[in-house]
């Protein structure tokens, strides 16, 4: 139970940023090379379903509730579907750190993303990893980010 782990007093250090803000592309370079094709096959194994815990739980901006195993059965057909999508990652930033996990927060911005309306979009994240070698994704929970800042863009990547 997360409210039982008592948050450690100390100074988020740059390794750590930079360690999560090195996951948070990864994964989402992942994502991108898989419905793009530039991935082989063999990386979701290999590459992609290690990094969640058993028990992982995403919150999509919809509201929707996926498991690790909804994540994979929505993930794992989109391979080479979508030559065009692209996401930039931005705003990596820890909130809280406890002994064993990590809170922290992204944004999300997708172009060209074909199962997505609109294929333009922007979302923020809370994520909670637990702080292991590597890392390990626990939870995600996304928001749309509001129309206004979205339709701003930029979608220049």
């Amino acid at each position: 139970m997360l409210a039982t782990i008592p948050a450690t007093r100390l100074t988020v250090t740059t390794d750590l940023e930079d360690d999560v803000r090195r996951e948070v592309r990864a994964l989402h370079e992942f994502l991108v090379g898989w419905f793009t094709g530039t991935l082989a096959r063999g990386d979701f194994e290999a590459a992609f379903l290690p990094r969640f815990d058993p028990a992982f739980l995403l919150v999509a901006p919809g509201g929707t509730l996926l498991t690790l195993a909804d994540l994979a059965a929505s993930v794992r057909p989109g391979y080479a579907s979508n030559p065009g999508f692209r996401i930039a990652i931005r705003k990596v930033r820890i909130r809280r750190l406890f002994d064993h996990h990590i809170l922290a927060t992204y944004e999300e911005w997708q172009r060209n993303a074909l199962a997505s309306t609109p294929p333009e979009n922007a979302r923020i994240a809370s994520v909670l990893l637990r702080k292991a070698e590597p890392l390990q994704w626990l939870h995600i929970h996304e928001t749309w980010l509001p129309e206004s800042v979205a339709s701003a863009g930029p979608y220049d990547f």
